[in-house]
């Protein structure tokens, strides 16, 4: 059965002087499709701007621009989301995906071949540059013949035994090459992690923004295990997958089935991740980016992220009796 979540996304500005002109792109409105519907969604925005305009990017997110005309010393965006959420991989057999060098075959470039839309995220991206070190870390996984998913898990498993999630210890424009020196990060560092390597390899992977349960949801309806990168906007991975048992395809036809891998959690995602969206990596799908005119050169960000189960009551107590401050997080 689908599991019923709320989110509530609250970033506040405060900037060192007023701030004449802004325009901001927001990425704050989860996907939809046969496994996850979107039953209510609300953005606001203080102070109140002048104009704005919905649409749809290149990799079908839903995005929101708008503009501030008047002075302005600080802005609070609220997002606001009632997500209903079902398992899609339940019946995964990765044991019976398809080879993996067969995979990377097809988004190989080959003159005058059939496009494939897959295989723009088999390339480097500014975020995840091809690094020697990425193929290095796929070492003895990738076997000739091996089934593509089977070999993406237990690189999953390898990159969460080998790097330690540790909170702020990065920045979001940390590169990737100080991340695989220190041996440590965040999620999105785990999730440039992940894709990097299978890009390396020559397979297609997406960036995912998102959230997750603060606990792992159990078919009891108890909390599970805490999740790391809960309470704040999560990021994982999604492998191209095509022909694997369990790996329902997507609008776009057989061809357009995605693997979700949560390196940080070491977890095929469930229904306790809420997708916000796609793209190649964190710079494609950041929640909330802009540019501004004043602001004195200096401000303070603070986000809060909440997500609750709306079929549990004593969740519903939980997060009621103790809700959270406002602090700088980032996952």
């Amino acid at each position: 059965m689908p599991m019923q979540l709320e989110v509530r996304h609250e970033t506040r500005y405060a900037y060192a002087a007023p701030v004449s002109l802004a325009h901001h792109l927001a990425h704050l409105k989860p996907l939809e499709d046969a496994h996850q519907q979107l039953l209510q969604f609300e953005l606001d925005v203080q102070p109140a701007p002048a104009q704005w305009r919905d649409s749809t990017d290149a990799w079908g997110n839903a995005q929101r621009h708008f503009g501030l005309a008047q002075p302005h010393d600080r802005l609070t965006v609220t997002a606001c989301s009632r997500v209903a959420v079902a398992p899609r991989f339940a019946a995964l057999r990765p044991e019976a995906s398809p080879p993996w060098p067969e995979v990377a075959a097809c988004v190989r470039y080959v003159a005058r071949a059939p496009f494939v839309a897959a295989a723009e995220f088999a390339l480097p991206s500014p975020y995840v540059p091809r690094l020697p070190a990425l193929r290095e870390l796929g070492t003895g996984l990738f076997t000739p013949g091996r089934p593509v998913a089977e070999a993406a898990l237990e690189l999953m498993h390898r990159l969460h035994a080998e790097f330690h999630y540790e909170s702020r210890s990065t920045d979001v424009d940390t590169p990737l090459q100080q991340v695989l020196l220190q041996r440590r990060g965040v999620c999105q560092d785990f999730a440039h992690l992940l894709a990097g390597v299978l890009r390396a390899w020559g397979l297609p992977a997406r960036y995912v923004s998102g959230y997750l349960l603060t606990h792992a949801p159990q078919s009891d309806g108890r909390d599970g295990a805490p999740m790391l990168g809960a309470d704040a906007s999560h990021a994982w991975v999604q492998l191209w997958c095509p022909g694997t048992p369990g790996v329902p395809a997507g609008a776009g036809g057989a061809d357009d089935a995605w693997l979700d891998l949560d390196p940080t959690n070491d977890c095929v995602p469930g229904s306790g991740h809420v997708r916000l969206a796609v793209g190649r990596d964190f710079g494609d799908v950041t929640p909330l980016r802009g540019v501004i005119r004043g602001g004195g050169g200096h401000h303070t960000l603070a986000v809060a992220v909440t997500t609750r189960r709306l079929d549990s009551p004593a969740t519903r107590a939980r997060e009621l009796l103790s809700p959270r401050p406002m602090e700088n997080t980032r996952s």
